[in-house]
């Protein structure tokens, strides 16, 4: 669960705590009922906290003054192109991994936001024929934290709520 009293909590918009109490919902009824059939897949519990956390990505590089008001609203804006490492020279300065590694002094948020909408999003909510990615209950748990984990951190470390 999120404390309520965190900055994390506080900094959150109304849709992404929905978001969140829901996906901790689920993750509560799921333990409270025996399946008629084997759950080979858990990776429904990660979604709502992986949509929760794109939210969070567009309000903090909007914040940060990041990305544009229009960015933040338009449909084809896509935090895995502008986010990934791997896009940085292409985009050169539009890319907020470079943004944001110039002005923290480092990668390592960039990179912990980096890898968790890779391991948390990405790897889960696409389908590839030649590997399904079925996650088991506590991969979906270990997901869930890392997403309120590297949440928290970025709020702390960017300084994207004011004290």
């Amino acid at each position: 669960m999120v404390d309520k009293q965190s900055t994390l909590w506080r900094y959150l918009s109304g849709p992404q705590k929905d978001l969140i109490q829901q996906g901790f919902y689920l993750l509560e009824d799921t333990g409270t009922h025996t399946p008629i059939h084997p759950v080979s897949d858990y990776s429904y519990l990660v979604f709502p906290f992986a949509k929760a956390y794109e939210g969070f990505l567009k309000q903090l590089f909007l914040d940060l003054q990041l990305i544009k008001k229009w960015q933040y609203e338009n449909d084809h804006f896509r935090i895995g192109k502008i986010l990934s490492p791997e896009m940085a020279k292409t985009l050169r300065r539009n890319s907020i991994y470079t943004q944001l590694t110039n002005r923290l002094g480092s990668s390592e948020i960039p990179d912990e936001l980096w890898n968790t909408w890779k391991q948390g999003r990405n790897l889960i909510f696409h389908y590839f024929p030649h590997n399904i990615k079925a996650i088991t209950l506590p991969q979906a748990e270990e997901l869930i934290e890392e997403f309120i984990r590297v949440m928290q951190l970025a709020v702390d470390v960017c300084h994207a709520v004011e004290a």
